[in-house]
């Protein structure tokens, strides 16, 4: 299994450090050099779009590195904690966002909550600078018994379900993760987070994608599968769904602001 995961692996970023700001700036080149993984992440770019409220406000992507969501999204804001080029806002490592209060109309992000270590700061931020009548909006790594086998057989980031807290240690912007945390805050402990964050609506949990992603090979891995075949990729898993085969590896999650709420306090 290691000899193969070797020969798999991606060669821009074989071999570097995950949290240096180089490694993203090739996953740039990865990302557009994977026709199937482009078309994914399009995808995945289009139901974040779709999700987002109308009238007044920015909308702020957080941790927007190797990812290409302003071509989509017109006007979008891109922020990273890391010092990137073409990046419009630099995020302070301890997480403030930068912005006025009720000044957004959204904050949208893939693949980038299971990596804040201090969940409840970031809601507590999002409650500040998120309008009534706003949203967040993310596509995140979901568990269910297919994805808990193949994040534990075949990702390096760590996965843990049965974590008893949100929060974890902070060993670097994209090492330090836990790719279970948005089902644990919104599915396991949804009711905690309600009572912690009753500002926040729980508007769409979709669960998607058993397979396409780990075909794509994502942004460390050599790609599984030509553009072409996308279409009849997600034509496959969507049979899937139909068909009441509840396997998924991610899901798209849209939280509501509520109309008149207050700023969180938890």
């Amino acid at each position: 299994m290691g000899f193969l995961f070797n020969l798999l692996r991606h060669p821009l970023t074989q071999g570097m450090d995950v949290d240096h700001p180089d490694t993203t700036v090739r996953r740039r080149s990865v990302i557009r050099g994977k026709p199937f993984l482009c078309r994914l992440y399009r995808e995945w770019y289009d139901l974040v779009r779709q999700a987002i409220p109308g009238g007044a406000g920015d909308v702020v992507e957080l941790g927007s590195g190797a990812g290409f969501m302003k071509e989509v999204i017109p006007g979008l804001i891109t922020t990273e904690v890391l010092p990137l080029e073409g990046i419009d806002v630099r995020i302070p490592s301890e997480g403030t966002l930068p912005f006025a209060d009720r000044s957004l109309r959204a904050i949208v992000m893939t693949d980038v909550l299971h990596h804040i270590g201090d969940p409840r700061k970031f809601f507590r931020e999002a409650s500040r600078t998120v309008r009534a009548g706003g949203a967040i909006v993310m596509i995140e790594p979901w568990v269910t018994s297919w994805s808990k086998w193949v994040y534990a057989k075949l990702h390096s980031e760590p996965f843990r379900p049965d974590s008893a807290e949100w929060e974890f240690p902070d060993r670097g912007p994209l090492s330090a993760a836990n790719g279970a945390l948005p089902w644990i805050i919104f599915a396991r402990d949804r009711a905690l987070f309600e009572r912690e964050f009753p500002e926040w609506r729980v508007g769409r949990i979709s669960p998607m994608m058993p397979v396409a992603y780990l075909l794509s090979g994502g942004v460390s891995m050599r790609s599984l599968c030509p553009g072409w075949a996308y279409g009849f990729c997600r034509f496959f898993e969507r049979m899937l769904q139909r068909a009441g085969i509840r396997a998924a590896m991610f899901a798209w999650i849209v939280l509501e602001r509520r109309p008149g709420s207050p700023e969180g306090s938890a």
